[in-house]
């Protein structure tokens, strides 16, 4: 399996684990969505040297993991196969900033360091919440429960489109790696002119199969509005879920729990 036919596999899997029957999939999708809001806007509006006080948010992808009965396997690896971009977007940090802000022992630890971790950190929490979130409520779900919550109809539109165009595209692109690799021997055709030639055959294709795409939806009374056939239900269950863990993002947000704990206990000790 090629590089291309993994990756959308994983991305029809990621949406083929929403249809699994557990308390969390059961949820409102506006329930999910909104809470998964709150925790980004918390998440990132840390400080560029507050690291201790996100941990208690490791919490919330961690419990709907366990609870949804998600492969945490799975999720980690697509965590990391986008990780190299957080990786590259602080990497000069440590040299920028070099004034010491921590020392352990006779460790000191820069405040370019702790940026960089910081920035690690907002990556990987904003990313798994929203691999969970995909997960147990489907791209389609999520779209519903955005134009439920009053988002514009165009751009939920939009976002349903893009994501059903990321398969056609991807089906032209394998569909012509297989007719070049059938047509190459040895070294031929695996130059960069051959893959420039690839690129605007692959333009032209998949402009037309939109083409083609379109008059079929219009033959079916496509208006400029997707109609999902799915009702949704705002219940107790639902309301539980979203106060309940926007409460705590606020109380994560506003009190460094780690320090409080540890002051507790070592007061406790005394």
């Amino acid at each position: 399996m090629s590089v291309l036919e993994e990756g959308l596999y994983d991305l029809g899997r990621l949406d083929r684990l929403s249809y699994n029957d557990t308390p969390v999939h059961r949820l409102d999708p506006r329930a999910k969505v909104f809470t998964t809001l709150v925790f980004l806007v918390c998440v990132v509006s840390f400080g560029s040297y507050d690291l201790v006080p996100m941990i208690p948010f490791v919490i919330f992808p961690v419990a709907l993991i366990a609870v949804a009965d998600l492969p945490a396997g799975f999720l980690l690896r697509k965590l990391l196969a986008v990780a190299p971009f957080a990786v590259f977007v602080g990497i000069f940090n440590p040299l920028l900033d070099r004034e010491v802000i921590i020392q352990i022992g006779g460790l000191g630890i820069s405040g370019g360091w702790v940026s960089y971790a910081s920035i690690l950190a907002r990556f990987f929490l904003t990313t798994i919440a929203a691999l969970v979130l995909i997960a147990t409520t489907s791209f389609s779900g999520v779209c519903l429960g955005l134009r439920r919550m009053g988002l514009p109809d165009v751009l939920v539109t939009q976002l349903l489109l893009l994501y059903r165009y990321i398969f056609v595209l991807g089906g032209e692109t394998m569909r012509m790696a297989r007719a070049r690799a059938l047509r190459s021997f040895g070294r031929r055709g695996m130059g960069l002119g051959v893959y420039v030639q690839i690129l605007g055959q692959l333009l032209l294709r998949t402009y037309a199969r939109a083409q083609r795409i379109y008059q079929a939806m219009l033959a079916r009374a496509f208006d400029g509005e997707v109609r999902l056939a799915t009702s949704l239900h705002f219940g107790i269950r639902d309301a539980v879920f979203v106060l309940g863990w926007s409460a705590a993002f606020v109380v994560f947000r506003l009190v460094n729990v780690p320090v409080t704990l540890g002051a507790l206990v070592m007061g406790a000790m005394r």
